[in-house]
């Protein structure tokens, strides 16, 4: 059965497609979060602001890396129990503990070189996001409701971080729209993982989750409506004084309200139906509908500013 324990091989030899697939460089596309102060102060033309920004994407992809080879290092045995997590290196074997801590010991040391060249400052921010994502793997990933609330942290971590890279002020309508948003994502990680379990088992829990098959109501209710205060916030920031100072005609900005709706009530549809993977941010890389929304709301901001 495929939800049966993987067997564990240990092996003395380490294979480079095991090392790759440990660093889960498919999540790397979450660091373009660190671009997003720079495009929306309009100054992502500047070479000088590029090259901090770039330095930085690579610096917390290095650290994103690291973190994952702690919590996959910590979950290798609950993920043995998963249909699809058991073929990780950690938990299929692959990889022992041991290569585990050598692995993430050199990504932290690039990521911290990396940073330093970018700036004290934003190797601060970076000190930082490791304490947090090894927080996460160690406690607080346990812990109800703490767990997605840190998980949209970190992305709006990522978005803080860009803009310290950039030199460019962070504007308090981002910061909350990404927390909102991202805590929706967050919340729908967590719904297709219960729901999963919980259609087997409606009395489960997750393993090192602490949620239950019952709480799948409440977790769908709290992630849409999650989703939807940030679209509220956008819309507060398009009414404000702020908008003008960036946007020549900002009432345009009001079409990307329905974009940005339509995109989140079908995210949670897919989660009800069991059609969303458990990472969505993975599934809009992959999603033609995502792109086209993305489209639309990048030419509805350009044509803002004219």
């Amino acid at each position: 059965m495929s939800g049966e324990p993987a067997e564990v091989h240990p092996s003395s030899e380490l294979a480079l497609r095991d090392v790759v697939r440990a660093l889960r460089p498919q999540q790397w596309v979450k660091n373009v979060l660190l671009f997003v102060p720079m495009l929306l102060a309009h100054r992502g033309l500047e070479l000088g602001q590029l090259l901090a920004v770039g330095g930085g994407f690579a610096a917390f992809c290095l650290a994103a890396s690291a973190g994952y080879v702690l919590n996959d290092m910590l979950d290798r045995d609950a993920d043995r129990r998963h249909p699809h997590k058991r073929r990780r290196p950690f938990a299929s074997g692959a990889l022992s503990p041991r290569h585990g801590f050598v692995l993430a010991a050199l990504l932290v040391a690039g990521a911290v070189a990396i940073s330093s060249a970018v700036g004290p400052a934003f190797a601060g921010m970076l000190g930082l996001y490791l304490a947090l994502t090894a927080a996460y793997s160690l406690y607080f990933k346990e812990k109800l409701f703490l767990d997605v609330l840190l998980l949209a942290g970190l992305y709006a971590h990522r978005v803080l971080s860009g803009a310290v890279a950039a030199a460019v002020a962070i504007s308090p309508w981002l910061l909350g729209f990404s927390l909102f948003f991202f805590l929706s994502l967050a919340f729908a990680k967590r719904y297709c993982e219960l729901r999963r379990v919980a259609l087997a088992d409606p009395s489960a829990a997750l393993p090192r989750r602490d949620y239950r098959g019952e709480d799948l109501g409440l977790i769908q209710t709290l992630g849409s409506v999650s989703g939807y205060l940030s679209v509220l916030v956008l819309a507060l920031y398009i009414t404000s004084s702020d908008v003008v100072k960036l946007y020549a005609t900002p009432q345009l900005l009001w079409l990307v309200c329905p974009v940005l709706l339509y995109w989140l009530t079908r995210i949670w549809f897919l989660a009800g139906r069991g059609e969303l993977p458990d990472d969505p941010v993975l599934f809009a890389v992959s999603d033609l509908q995502s792109y086209v929304a993305g489209a639309l709301i990048a030419i509805t901001g350009f044509l803002a500013t004219l």
